[in-house]
């Protein structure tokens, strides 16, 4: 994680240095780890000088975006590189305070739309912890040593279990609605209630009183699972570690799979890694993706797989994907279209896609098919309109036709261009688009795609390994349009020209809304009030307003509120 030099070449000389998502352990200045067997401690102790940007202090371990961009990282480096960790222990390391969650006085000073982007990361970091704990025999447990506030409750609500000090004093609370006129906007509405099932009167006195509730009553109404006095937390929170980790099935004595630095380069308005590549248009406000399918062949057994490491196309393409998406939301907020394109040959993908899926109960392969279907999530929840199109020398197969599948809209092309020596483009379906990369709402984009029309997913699921060319592929409903060589030009570039002709506002709402038919899911829950009643929320004269509680948090002045219902 850093702030780039100013003289950053993907900013120009007025955009605000570049913030970038690249961190390691050795690099932390709020976070420290520690392990023992089988058990990992990770302790929030921030330096309230350490904020990323200045203005502010991080004081009570509050946080800002550079302490979750640490977080974000070692949840990963726990996940792949200590295949001992069978459960983690997310603590303090300051006495009588666990976290006081956003620091507010960088929420005053920051923009609304840093604002919703780093609410959207720090859920997404809540949601990889749970993710480790439902999935990757890694649960997390949780030791509130202190006062828990807003974002630092909700980071406790992210794990699997929850003890708390019982001191007389130390509580748990989300106090947003009452000191700030906010929302809890990392979850915490959803996940006491639909997490942790926290009766509705009870969550309403929860989230419209300061104070919080402490000891037996917090217990009793499922705010937490425990109570433990100071002078047993530790003891209490490592012997329920080791209870957990006992029910884990990540193996004894594996070998760790180091996650080295980006190959990236960033140069005027193209960004590159070795396998994705994104050019950006500001005039035109659009990024376009390119994502490369295996370069060289791909080992199909565990030894060869477990030999590439980081270096595995699946585990490299979805790391450096994960890379783009996050650089463009917070250092882009212009390029509001995301055109996606592949390259690379089918059958390479389609081979990686057999490998994961014939060793899915491999510690390993199971963490790189998690990796990628996070990553995904991420491309599904990120305000951008997508727009996948399928050319000559596209690679749209398997795993990666999850890139098209994820597109509000799709253009495919029939035949080929004149002149260009290529076959027609293909969609190859894999088992990869049968499940196990499920989106927000718990289901396949297909099943998404086909929702409340078996007939149709059966029909599509029945083509695996088959190459579906533009008339197929149309007629299966797996495109939006087809176009010859002749129009092809024209009508991207006026798809284009009129989706930046409208409302970004409206855009964003309207995507978030159509993206996750179905089932609703505390992700789904969670994400859609951050595109639309945070977004809304946080904006009212109630909150931003020069007489709005965030304007006088901290000043000794009550705010004053419209009292109007809208």
């Amino acid at each position: 994680m850093r702030l780039a030099d100013t003289a950053a070449p993907v900013t120009g000389p007025d955009r605000p240095p570049l913030v970038t998502f690249d961190t390691d352990p050795s690099r932390y200045r709020h976070w420290t780890l520690a392990f023992d067997g089988p058990v990992a401690t990770l302790a929030l102790d921030t330096q309230e000088d350490g904020g990323l940007h200045p203005g502010y202090t991080l004081k009570l371990n509050s946080y800002d975006l550079g302490v979750d961009i640490e977080l974000h990282d070692a949840v990963q480096r726990l996940r792949f590189e200590h295949p001992e960790v069978r459960a983690v222990v997310l603590t303090s390391g300051k006495d009588g305070v666990f976290c006081a969650g956003a620091n507010i006085r960088m929420l005053n000073q920051s923009s609304h739309g840093w604002k919703v982007n780093f609410c959207k990361f720090t859920n997404e970091t809540r949601n990889a912890i749970e993710d480790a704990s439902a999935h990757s025999g890694q649960v997390w447990l949780c030791a509130v040593n202190g006062a828990a506030s807003g974002g630092g409750y909700e980071l406790a609500l992210a794990c699997e279990h929850v003890l708390l000090v019982d001191d007389g004093a130390s509580a748990v609370s989300l106090p947003e609605v009452p000191l700030l006129g906010v929302l809890p906007g990392t979850g915490g509405l959803t996940r006491i209630v639909d997490k942790r099932k926290v009766r509705r009167d009870h969550a309403d006195f929860v989230c419209t009183v300061a104070e919080g509730v402490r000891g037996a009553r917090a217990v009793e109404w499922r705010l937490v699972d425990e109570l433990a006095p100071r002078s047993r937390l530790a003891e209490a929170a490592r012997a329920r570690a080791e209870e957990l980790a006992a029910r884990s099935d990540r193996p004894d004595g594996a070998a760790a799979v180091p996650l080295p630095p980006l190959d990236r380069e960033l140069a005027g308005d193209r960004l590159a890694w070795p396998h994705v590549t994104v050019e950006l248009d500001r005039a035109a406000g659009v990024a376009s993706f390119t994502v490369h399918g295996p370069r060289e062949p791909q080992p199909a057994d565990l030894d060869g797989i477990h030999a590439a490491g980081a270096g595995w196309w699946p585990l490299a393409v979805a790391r450096e994907l994960d890379d783009a998406i996050l650089l463009l939301r917070f250092n882009e907020l212009e390029l509001g279209t995301w055109v996606l394109r592949t390259e690379g040959d089918p059958g390479s993908v389609a081979a990686v896609d057999e490998a994961l899926l014939a060793h899915a109960g491999d510690w390993f392969v199971r963490e790189v098919a998690l990796h990628l279907k996070r990553t995904l999530k991420r491309l599904d929840l990120t305000s951008r309109s997508l727009v996948a199109l399928v050319e000559p020398g596209s690679c749209f197969t398997g795993t990666l036709l999850e890139l098209a599948l994820a597109a509000d809209r799709t253009f495919m092309l029939e035949g080929g261009f004149e002149g260009f020596q290529a076959p027609p483009p293909a969609l190859w379906l894999t088992g990869m688009n049968l499940g196990p990369l499920p989106a927000a709402n718990g289901l396949s984009r297909l099943g998404s795609r086909f929702l409340g029309r078996p007939d149709e997913l059966e029909a599509v699921s029945g083509r695996l390994g088959e190459p579906l060319e533009a008339v197929e592929a149309d007629a299966l409903g797996l495109v939006t349009f087809t176009y010859d060589d002749v129009d092809w030009a024209d009508e991207v570039r006026l798809a284009l020209e009129e989706r930046a002709s409208l409302s970004p506002d409206a855009l964003t709402g309207m995507e978030a809304s159509l993206r996750f038919g179905g089932p609703e899911t505390i992700e789904t829950k969670v994400f859609g009030r951050l595109s639309a009643w945070q977004n809304w929320v946080f904006q009212r004269p109630n909150a931003a307003g020069e007489e709005g509680a965030l304007r006088r948090f901290g000043t000794g002045t009550r705010p004053k509120f419209d009292p109007r219902r809208v």
